[in-house]
C-alpha cells in the first residue's frame, strides 16, 4: 500500500498544530495545551486514514472527513486561545494556508523528481523554513495585535485566508490535481508568493491602524489633562483673588465681631463666623485624590456633571504613586465617568446620580461605577460588557476598559438589574 499521501498529510497536521501552539496565547497550562493539540493531531490523522485508505473511492467520505478536519483545526485554535474572537479564527485559517504550501511543495517535488522520499524531505524543509520565517518575521507583530481589543474589522479579514485556501484548492486539488495539470505549477508558485506578501502587508496595515487608534486615545487623554490643568489654574486664580478680598475684609469682620461681643449678641456672632467660613469654603480648591493626573480628570468630569445637575457620590482612595500606567488608568476612569454622565443626563433629577468608588494603591485596585439606566442594555455575549448602539467607531471606551483590565490581570463584572447599572473592576498586585 502507498502511504506517500498519509505521510505528507501527517507532516502538514504536525506543523499545523505547531503554528497554532506558537501563534496563539494559551488559556491553559503548557502541558494541557500540548495535550489538546496532540489530541487534535490524532483526530486529523485518523480522518486521513478513513478517506485515503479505508474509503479512497468514496467522494462522500472525502467531503465529510475534510469538513470534520476543518472544524477540528479551527475549534482547536479557538479552544486553546486565551482570547476567543475573530483574531483567533483569522490565525487558524492562516495557519491552514501556510501549511498547505508544504503539501503542494511535496507534490511539485514529486512531479519533477519522481522520488517520494526526496519529495517528503523537501516538503518538511519547506514547512520548517516557512514556520521559522514567520516565527521570526511576523510573530511579534501578530501577538501585539492579538493582545489588543480592536476587533471591528477582523471578521472581514478572515475572508482573506478563506479565499486563499479556496483558490489553492481549486488550482492544485479540485477539479484536477497538479499531477494531472503540471502546467499550473508556475501559477501556484506565484500565488503562494502573493499570499505571503499579502499577509505581511495586511499585518503591517493592521499594526499601523491600531497605532493610529492608540495615538488618538492618548491625544484625547492629554487634551483632557491639559484642559483639566487649565481649569485648576483658573480656579486657583479665582481662589487667590477671593482670599485677597476676604483678607481685606477681615478687619471689618473683626471690628463687627468685637462690637457684637461687647453687646452680648452671641447669635449674631455665630452667624458672622458661619458666613466667613462659608466664603472660605466656597473658594477652596477641591482636591479629590493625591494623584495629580487622576485628580485633574476627576475635576474636569465633576465640572461636567455639575452642568447637568448630576449628583456624584465619590469615594476615592488613590495614592500619589500607583502601580499602573497613570494615563491608561485615567483614560479608563474618564471613559467610564463620561459614559455614566451621558447615560443619566436626560433623566429626571432624582435619577441623575452616579456612585463612584475608586481605590488604588500598591496592593490592589478597585473601580466601581453605578448609575440608573432606562430601557435595554445590550451586553456583548463574548466579553459581557455593554455594546454601543451608535454603530462603528463607538464603544471604544469599553474596549479600552477591557484592554486595561487584561493588561493588569484584573477581573471585571457588569450587572444590569432593577434599573441599576453596575460595572466593577478589581485587580490584586
Amino acid at each position: 500500500m502507498d502511504y506517500f499521501d498519509n505521510i505528507s498529510y501527517t507532516q502538514s497536521h504536525l506543523f499545523l498544530m505547531l503554528f497554532l501552539y506558537l501563534f496563539i496565547t494559551h488559556r491553559y497550562s503548557k502541558a494541557v495545551t500540548r495535550g489538546i493539540c496532540f489530541g487534535a493531531f490524532l483526530i486529523l490523522t485518523l480522518t486521513d486514514c478513513l478517506k485515503l485508505n479505508l474509503f479512497p473511492e468514496s467522494s462522500l467520505c472525502y467531503i465529510v472527513m475534510t469538513a470534520i478536519q476543518i472544524f477540528v483545526t479551527q475549534f482547536t485554535g479557538i479552544f486553546i486561545s486565551g482570547k476567543r474572537n475573530w483574531k483567533v479564527l483569522f490565525m487558524g485559517l492562516s495557519a491552514s494556508n501556510y501549511v498547505i504550501m508544504g503539501s503542494i511543495a511535496a507534490t511539485i517535488l514529486y512531479i519533477y523528481t519522481k522520488d517520494r522520499w526526496i519529495s517528503l524531505a523537501g516538503s518538511c524543509m519547506i514547512h520548517v523554513a516557512v514556520l521559522y520565517i514567520l516565527y521570526k518575521g511576523v510573530r511579534d507583530i501578530w501577538l501585539r495585535q492579538y493582545e489588543k481589543e480592536y476587533t471591528e474589522s477582523w471578521w472581514e479579514l478572515c475572508l482573506v485566508p478563506v479565499f486563499f485556501y479556496c483558490s489553492f484548492f481549486a488550482i492544485s486539488i479540485y477539479p484536477r490535481t497538479l499531477n494531472q495539470v503540471p502546467e499550473n505549477i508556475p501559477g501556484i508558485l506565484c500565488f503562494m508568493a502573493t499570499m505571503c506578501v499579502s499577509y505581511v502587508v495586511v499585518l503591517r496595515y493592521v499594526e499601523s491602524d491600531s497605532k493610529r487608534k492608540d495615538i488618538y486615545w492618548k491625544n484625547v487623554i492629554f487634551e483632557s489633562y491639559i484642559k483639566g490643568l487649565e481649569n485648576q489654574f483658573y480656579l486657583l486664580q479665582q481662589s487667590e483673588n477671593s482670599l485677597k478680598i476676604l483678607r481685606h475684609d477681615l478687619r471689618h469682620y473683626s471690628s463687627m465681631l468685637s462690637l457684637l461681643l461687647e453687646q452680648g449678641e452671641y447669635e449674631e456672632v455665630k452667624k458672622v463666623l458661619a458666613h466667613v467660613n462659608h466664603m472660605a469654603e466656597e473658594h477652596r480648591v477641591r482636591k479629590y485624590c493625591k494623584n495629580l493626573i487622576v485628580n485633574t480628570i476627576i475635576s474636569k468630569m465633576m465640572e461636567r456633571a455639575e452642568q447637568y445637575q448630576i449628583q456624584v457620590n465619590l469615594d476615592l482612595g488613590i495614592t500619589k504613586e500607583i502601580p499602573v500606567n497613570d494615563y491608561e488608568f485615567t483614560a479608563v476612569i474618564a471613559n467610564l465617568f463620561e459614559n455614566a454622565i451621558i447615560c443619566v443626563r436626560d433623566y429626571q433629577k432624582e435619577k441623575r446620580y452616579i456612585d463612584i468608588k475608586i481605590h488604588c494603591n500598591e496592593e490592589r485596585l478597585l473601580v466601581q461605577m453605578q448609575n440608573e439606566y432606562e430601557g435595554e442594555v445590550a451586553l456583548d455575549p463574548v466579553n459581557g460588557l455593554p455594546k454601543s448602539r451608535k454603530g462603528e467607531n463607538h464603544g471604544l471606551g469599553m474596549q479600552s476598559f477591557l484592554a486595561f483590565s487584561e493588561k493588569i490581570g484584573g477581573d471585571f463584572a457588569c450587572v444590569c438589574k432593577d434599573g441599576v447599572f453596575l460595572l466593577m473592576l478589581f485587580a490584586k498586585f
